[in-house]
């Protein structure tokens, strides 16, 4: 019996799961098909829980969709959800309390700062996870659907090298949480000082004051940069973007990809949001291949579908295809199927995955602007 369902078993058996079926003029037994169960792990609470309930919801829409059509191997799927709050001191102890429950397969988990501390303990315990992090640090057993930092990083340089800029200050949430943005303004930072670019770097935190916000701004703002890179999660983007919108100068700015949330549009005004442009995937709105996503999400949920939701539909979809592969739910047998994906069809367009790397090879990354319709859209192809 595989690991990951002994502890559902039991929870069954001391449940009195066992169903009775009445017969033509006679009784008979029949039990329930083991569940297939899986974690989604992101934060689903705290400052980032838009993206993350957006995410949850991916996962949800493609569970409904593939238990109508009987499950995956016969099995009905379940989720067990598991909140993370985006924080780094958090994720070792939800990846426990995951491997304690004999789950065989995570989704998630999001941010790239909780991936470093728990996408190993999930590894060595035999979880198979498609990670949605992007720090190239984090990769390993398993795969991702998502674009991870060094291929988001050639996006946003030759957007760069498009403009006139030859002094950019960056504005960097280097904190614990900010393992991915960290990891990207770096990135960036080397390739701009190679061609003799001056790049000046001003670390902000999370969670502060408004003050605190215009303040770094301004600071930013006081090296009379030709570009301001903006490399933080979504909510100290706001704020930022507020403070530049405020001070009324023309220095472009280019935000990082963990801005692009429906959680940035709406606590900006247009003005605010249009300060910026930033570098990420368009919302599933954006993508023709979504189409169909869009309208399921939206009957499902009564919400519009974000940016992230999609990718996680695609994980679920894309493990379920594998596990239906392999014909298999043992931990080695997925993990090769899943590094055999070619040209599926997803929301988020064609996924091919590196057998090597477990990276997905075409990854729709753009530079996006807001429109009149505070949307998210795609300013410049990548």
């Amino acid at each position: 019996m595989p690991r990951h369902l002994r502890p559902v078993i039991a929870a069954a058996l001391s449940g009195g799961a066992l169903l009775i079926a009445a017969g033509a003029g006679a009784a008979a037994t029949q039990s329930s098909p083991e569940p297939l169960v899986i974690a989604v792990e992101g934060p689903q609470s705290g400052g980032q829980a838009s993206n993350g309930l957006d995410q949850l919801r991916g996962v949800q829409l493609a569970v409904r969709q593939v238990n109508a059509h009987g499950g995956v191997l016969g099995r009905p799927v379940q989720i067990v959800k598991a909140d993370d709050r985006g924080s780094a001191a958090r994720a070792k102890a939800v990846a426990r309390r995951v491997v304690a429950q004999g789950i065989g397969f995570v989704i998630g988990p999001y941010n790239s700062s909780v991936g470093l501390q728990n996408l190993s303990l999930y590894r060595q315990n035999r979880v198979l996870p498609l990670w949605m992090t992007s720090s190239d640090e984090t990769k390993g057993a398993g795969a991702t659907v998502q674009p991870m930092n060094s291929q988001i990083a050639p996006i946003e340089q030759r957007y760069l090298s498009s403009l006139p800029a030859r002094r950019v200050t960056m504005l960097v949430d280097d904190t614990p949480n900010g393992a991915f943005t960290e990891g990207m303004a770096r990135r960036l930072r080397t390739a701009l000082e190679d061609v003799g670019t001056t790049v000046d770097w001003i670390p902000v935190v999370e969670g502060a004051p408004s003050a605190y916000y215009v303040g770094k701004t301004n600071e930013a703002l006081a090296t009379k940069p030709d570009l301001v890179y903006v490399s933080t999660y979504f909510p100290e983007g706001v704020q930022i973007a507020r403070a530049l919108a405020a001070a009324g100068t023309a220095s472009p700015c280019l935000m990082g990809l963990a801005n692009v949330d429906n959680g940035f549009v709406a606590e900006t005004t247009l003005p605010e949001a249009q300060r910026c442009v930033f570098s990420g995937v368009p919302a599933a709105g954006q993508m023709p291949s979504a189409r169909g996503y869009v309208q399921q999400y939206r009957r499902a949920f009564d919400k519009r579908p974000g940016v992230w939701g999609s990718f996680t539909y695609d994980s679920a979809r894309t493990l379920f295809a594998a596990v239906e592969r392999a014909g298999s739910t043992e931990f080695g047998a997925v993990y090769k199927a899943l590094r055999a994906i070619r040209n599926r069809q997803g929301a988020t367009g064609p996924i091919t995955i590196d057998p090597d790397t477990g990276y997905r090879t075409n990854v729709p990354v753009s530079i996006l602007t807001v429109n009149a319709k505070h949307k998210f859209v795609i300013a410049r192809s990548s």
